[in-house]
C-alpha cells in the first residue's frame, strides 16, 4: 500500500483551486510570467517572503485566506486561464524526431528555490534542461541534492567573505520524492563501492523534462557516505572521487532501476564521466556485447562537452585512490589494470593520475568545447591525446534561456511588437528586425523602471542587514545604500576567481576617481560574486573591492552586493547600463552572463573572449584590451573607452531625458544578439551536430 503522505509537498488545496499545486511542483512557472504573477497575486508579502519560491509560500497561507481566495472571481479566471495554458504546454506533441537522450551534470541552475548550482555551468545545464522541455525533446537530466550544498556569502567589517551554508528544506523545495513499488521512497544502491552506499532519488519536473536527484544524506548510510552529496565539489578529494562515482555509476543505476530508456548519452563536464564504464560494463553483461563492440557503441553515442581551458582546473585522481574503488571493476570490462587506467593518463603527465576530462575525450566520439575560440584553445590544450591527428573537437556555443532571462516588460513588449509567436520563431534572425519600431523612449523606459527596481533591490538587501545585524554605516554604503539610478552604472557579477580579473577597473584608483566623480558625468560600479571558499586569492580581490567602496573619497559609487545568486542576477543583468567582463585571455571558455544582459539591452564591455568574439559587431556593445592579457594596458585601453565613448555617450540626452544613441546600441544588442545566443539556436545545433548523426547511426545498425 502506497503512502500517499510522502509525496505531498504541497497542503491540501480546495477543490476550487487545486490546480495550484500541480502548477506549483513544476517549474514551468517560473519562466512564464503569467504562471509566476499567478502566484504573486494571491500574496505579494508572503510571495516575496518565500523567496519566490510557490510550494513554501503556499504552505504559508492560512486556511481562512484560501477561503477568500476560492471565492475571488478573478483569481479563479486567470487560475484557469493560467492551467489551460500548462495543460497545453505539456500535452504537444514533438517534432524533433531523436532518440532519447540522458544529460549528466554535477549541477543544474533552475530556480532560486532550488539552491543546488554554483555558477555558469549549473545555469547552462538548467538552461538545456529548460529548452529541451520547450522544443519537447526527449531528455532526462540526471544531477544530484546537495542538501547543504549552497554557500551563502556573508562580508565581514574588513571586507573578508564568510560563509555558511545554506540547506534545501526537502519539504519546501520544488522538488518530489520518487517511489519504489512498495509505495516507499525509492533508494537505490551503487554498484561496485564497499562497504555499499545507497542513493535516494528526487525529481525535478521541468516542463516536460524530469530531471533526477541522487541525496546520499539519508540513514541506511553511515555518516561518511551520507557527507559524500552534502556539498558541491567538496574540496576532499577522496569524497570527491567517491561524489563522482555516485554521480556516473549511481546515476546510470538509478535510470536503469526506473526503466528509463535512452540512447544517447551526454556528459557536461567530467564531473560524471564514470557513466561511460558503467554503460560499457552493462552492454558486456546484460546485453552480451563482446568488449569491443560496447566500447565502441558507447562511443559512438556518447557526447562530451568541456567547459575549461586550463588542464590543470580538471579532476584528477591518483592511481592508488582508483585503485582502491575500482579494482574488481575493470574486470568487469575486460580490461587489465593498466588498460583501464590509461582511459584517463594525460600524455602531458602521465604519472599525475587519472583525468576525467581525458576519460571523456577518449570515451566519446563526439567532443565540444563551448565557443569558437575555446574551441581553438581546447585543441591546443589536448592535442597530444590525438598524437599527429587534428583534435577531433568541434564547438557549440553556448546560449541562454530567454523566457527565464528576460525582464518580464520586454518579455511582455515583445509580444505585442513581435508577434505572441515569437518565442517559437527566437532563433530567426529577421524577427527580431522589429525591434527597430520600438521607439527609443519605450524601450528606455522599461531599462530606466529595471535600474530603479535594481538599485531598490539592493537597498532592501541593505536594509534587512542593517535591521537584523545592526551593521555600521560604512559597510552599508559599501554594500550599495547610496546608489543613484540616474548615474551610468556598470556592474560585475561572476564568480570572484584571479582569472576573471574583477579588480582590473581598480588598477588606478586616481583615474578612477575622475570618472565616478565627474560633477555632470558621473559613472558607479556594482560588483557582485562569490570566491569560491577554498579560493584564498579570490577572497582577497573581494576584500580589496569592498575597501574601495567603504573610502569615502568614492561617494557610495562603488558597490559590492552580498551572497550573488540567481534572482540578484536577474535584477543586475537588466538593471546596469554596462556588463562587464575582463578575463585573462584565453580563459574564458564562453560566459553567458553577457549573453543573458545582451538580451535585456544591457551593453556588453568586454575584452575578445570566449563568446564575444563572435558576438562583437562595433555597434552592440564595446571591447577592449589585446590578442594577449597585458593588466596595465587593458586597465588603459578600458579606462579610455569608459572615457572617451561610453560616458559621453550615455549623457547625451534629448529634451525628454532618452540617451538617443546610446539606446541605438541597446536595439543593435538586442537585434543581433538574441537569436544568436539563444538556447533554441544551441539546442538545435546539439541536435544536429551530434543527436541526429547518432540517431541516424542507431537506426541504420537496426
Amino acid at each position: 500500500m502506497k503512502d500517499p503522505s510522502l509525496n505531498i509537498a504541497i497542503p491540501k488545496l480546495p477543490e476550487e483551486i487545486k490546480e495550484l499545486g500541480e502548477i506549483a511542483l513544476n517549474l514551468w512557472w517560473s519562466w512564464n510570467p503569467r504562471g509566476e504573477n499567478l502566484f504573486k497575486s494571491l500574496n505579494p508579502y508572503l510571495w516575496k517572503e518565500s523567496g519566490h519560491n510557490p510550494i513554501k509560500m503556499l504552505k504559508s497561507i492560512r486556511e481562512e485566506e484560501f477561503e477568500k481566495i476560492k471565492k475571488d472571481e478573478k483569481f479563479i479566471k486567470e487560475l484557469k486561464y493560467v492551467y489551460s495554458l500548462f495543460k497545453g504546454y505539456m500535452q504537444q506533441k514533438s517534432s524533433y524526431k531523436t532518440f532519447a537522450i540522458a544529460y549528466f551534470c554535477a549541477e543544474f541552475g533552475l530556480h532560486h528555490s532550488l539552491p543546488i548550482y554554483s555558477g555558469g555551468l549549473g545555469f547552462l545545464a538548467g538552461d538545456i534542461l529548460k529548452e529541451a522541455s520547450d522544443m519537447n525533446l526527449p531528455l532526462i537530466g540526471v544531477g544530484f541534492m546537495y542538501p547543504q550544498g549552497y554557500v551563502r556569502q556573508i562580508i565581514g567589517s574588513d571586507g573578508w567573505q564568510n560563509g555558511t551554508n545554506e540547506s534545501i528544506q526537502r519539504d519546501i523545495a520544488p522538488i518530489e520524492r520518487v517511489l519504489d513499488q512498495e509505495g516507499k521512497h525509492l533508494i537505490v544502491k551503487v554498484p561496485f563501492i564497499d562497504p555499499p552506499v545507497f542513493t535516494a532519488v528526487w525529481k525535478v519536473n521541468v516542463g516536460r523534462v524530469t530531471l533526477y536527484l541522487l541525496d546520499t544524506d539519508i540513514e541506511i548510510n553511515d555518516p561518511w557516505d551520507r557527507e559524500i552529496s552534502s556539498r558541491l565539489y567538496t574540496p576532499d578529494m577522496n569524497q570527491r572521487l567517491r561524489q563522482e562515482i555516485v554521480l556516473g555509476i549511481g546515476g546510470y543505476r538509478v535510470l536503469e532501476v526506473l526503466g528509463v530508456k535512452y540512447s544517447i548519452l551526454h556528459l557536461n563536464e567530467g564531473h560524471p564521466a564514470f557513466a561511460l564504464f558503467e554503460r560499457v560494463r552493462n552492454l558486456i553483461e546484460n546485453e552480451n556485447k563482446s568488449p569491443a563492440e560496447a566500447f565502441k557503441e558507447v562511443e559512438e553515442s556518447s557526447i562530451f562537452t568541456t567547459h575549461t581551458p586550463l588542464q590543470a582546473a580538471t579532476d584528477v585522481y591518483s592511481f592508488d585512490m582508483m585503485g582502491r574503488y575500482f579494482s574488481n571493476y575493470w574486470e568487469r570490462l575486460s580490461l587489465s589494470k593498466e588498460e583501464f587506467f590509461n582511459f584517463g593518463v594525460n600524455p602531458d603527465n602521465p604519472s599525475q593520475g587519472f583525468n576525467m576530462t581525458v576519460l571523456g575525450m577518449k570515451l566519446c566520439k563526439y567532443k565540444n568545447a563551448v565557443s569558437k575560440k575555446h574551441m581553438k584553445v581546447t585543441k591546443e590544450i589536448w592535442k597530444n591525446l590525438f598524437k599527429d591527428k587534428e583534435p577531433p573537437i568541434d564547438y557549440v556555443t553556448n546560449g541562454v534561456h530567454i523566457p527565464s532571462w528576460l525582464g518580464e516588460e520586454l518579455f511582455i513588449k515583445f509580444d505585442s511588437l513581435l508577434g505572441e509567436e515569437w518565442l517559437s520563431l527566437q532563433d530567426i534572425p529577421d524577427l527580431w528586425n522589429k525591434i527597430y519600431d520600438l521607439p527609443n523612449e519605450e524601450l528606455w523606459k522599461i531599462h530606466y523602471e529595471n535600474k530603479i527596481k535594481m538599485v531598490n533591490f539592493i537597498r532592501e538587501k541593505v536594509r534587512r542587514k542593517w535591521a537584523f545585524e545592526a551593521i555600521d554605516p560604512i559597510i552599508a554604503m559599501a554594500e550599495g545604500v547610496m546608489l543613484d539610478p540616474d548615474v551610468l552604472t556598470i556592474g560585475f557579477a561572476r564568480r570572484m576567481t584571479e582569472y576573471k580579473r574583477p579588480d582590473l577597473i581598480l588598477t588606478d584608483l586616481e583615474r578612477l576617481e575622475k570618472l565616478v566623480n565627474n560633477p555632470s558625468k558621473p559613472i558607479q560600479i556594482i560588483f557582485a560574486g562569490k570566491a569560491h571558499p577554498a579560493d584564498i586569492p579570490g577572497k582577497r580581490i573581494i576584500q580589496k573591492i569592498f575597501k574601495t567602496a567603504q573610502d569615502p573619497k568614492f561617494r557610495g559609487r562603488i558597490a559590492f552586493v552580498e551572497d550573488y545568486g540567481e534572482e540578484s542576477a536577474k535584477y543586475l543583468i537588466k538593471g546596469v547600463d554596462i556588463w562587464l567582463n575582463n578575463p585573462l585571455l584565453p580563459l574564458e571558455a564562453c560566459g553567458t552572463s553577457g549573453m543573458k544582459a545582451s538580451i535585456n539591452g544591457t551593453l556588453h564591455l568586454s575584452t575578445l573572449d570566449g563568446w564575444w568574439p563572435e558576438g562583437f559587431n562595433g555597434k552592440n556593445g564595446w571591447a577592449f584590451g589585446g590578442e594577449e592579457s597585458d593588466n596595465q594596458k587593458d586597465a588603459k585601453d578600458l579606462y579610455d573607452i569608459l572615457e572617451n565613448e561610453i560616458v559621453p555617450l550615455f549623457y547625451d540626452i534629448d529634451e525628454n531625458g532618452v540617451p538617443n544613441g546610446w539606446v541605438d546600441r541597446m536595439k543593435e544588442a538586442i537585434f543581433s544578439l538574441s537569436f544568436k545566443f539563444s538556447s533554441r539556436r544551441m539546442m538545435k545545433e546539439y541536435l544536429n551536430k551530434f543527436y541526429y548523426p547518432i540517431s541516424n547511426h542507431i537506426k541504420e545498425k537496426k
